[in-house]
């Protein structure tokens, strides 16, 4: 009975528009103030206050103050996939229509962030290429790096450690609700998205948790992950600067390890 009743309290929370707008937009994985998020719900200061509070109190957020500012991130990752739960049944459309999508619609499936991973069709690229090259290995109950995985994952700059491993989710699938296939979640599905922050390969857009992919990284992702050049990575309209542009081969491993860790 308290399950139930905790369960109708969070399904009315998450059930209204402002609100579930919120939580989308703390999807990104960043910390956001209470204007930015008034703004993007399209709300004043005062009712956007009202709705931050009932979801802080629920423990669905939690509030940071930073001197005159306060910020507000999801509380943890089981939020987080609930979210994407949500968002990926309420994506489903029985029967399937056509209908026109717009520019940011598109940008949001070609990539974004899940939270504190990649998503969208790069995500599930990457996955696909860690799969095909025998360094993952994902299934609906789970999914475990290889030594092979282990060792190109280090190569590339992502703290895989055996510290991390003890952490609760080290790597784990997660239904993308664009793509209706899995990308990868947990430490590894982190550290990938960190790497490619840090290198420059993909930059956040503002306002929303798409992520464009910078010329850079088109070139990096494609000879790395085995990536293209195709339909996929071309997608994002941008002209990749292939001359005078020589990615460390993955047996220069010592090289782009340090390039990691001196940051």
């Amino acid at each position: 009975m308290v399950a139930a009743a905790n369960l109708e309290e969070v399904a009315a929370l998450v059930g209204d528009t402002a609100r579930a707008t919120m939580l989308a937009a703390l999807m990104s994985g960043q910390a956001l103030t209470g204007t930015e998020l008034a703004s993007l719900a399209r709300v004043s200061r005062s009712t956007a206050s009202e709705h931050l509070s009932k979801l802080v109190e629920a423990r669905m957020i939690t509030l940071m103050r930073m001197g005159r500012y306060s910020y507000y991130r999801i509380s943890s990752p089981l939020v987080a996939q609930m979210m994407e739960s949500i968002i990926a049944v309420a994506a489903i459309e029985t029967p399937p229509r056509y209908r026109p999508r717009s520019a940011q619609e598109e940008a949001l499936r070609f990539a974004r962030t899940c939270y504190n991973h990649l998503a969208g069709r790069l995500g599930v690229a990457i996955t696909d290429s860690l799969i095909r090259n025998g360094h993952l290995v994902l299934t609906d109950d789970g999914g475990e790096l290889t030594a092979a995985g282990s060792s190109f994952l280090a190569d590339f700059g992502a703290d895989i450690s055996s510290k991390s491993r003890s952490q609760r989710c080290f790597c784990k699938p997660c239904l993308d609700w664009s793509e209706r296939r899995y990308h990868v979640a947990g430490r590894v599905g982190t550290e990938i998205w960190r790497r490619f922050l840090e290198m420059g390969w993909v930059a956040r857009r503002r306002d929303t948790r798409a992520v464009r992919l910078t010329p850079l990284g088109q070139v990096g992702i494609a000879r790395v992950f085995d990536i293209g050049p195709d339909a996929e990575l071309r997608s994002v309209g941008v002209a990749a600067p292939r001359q005078n542009f020589e990615l460390p081969q993955r047996q220069n491993a010592g090289a782009m390890k340090s390039e990691g860790t001196n940051r």
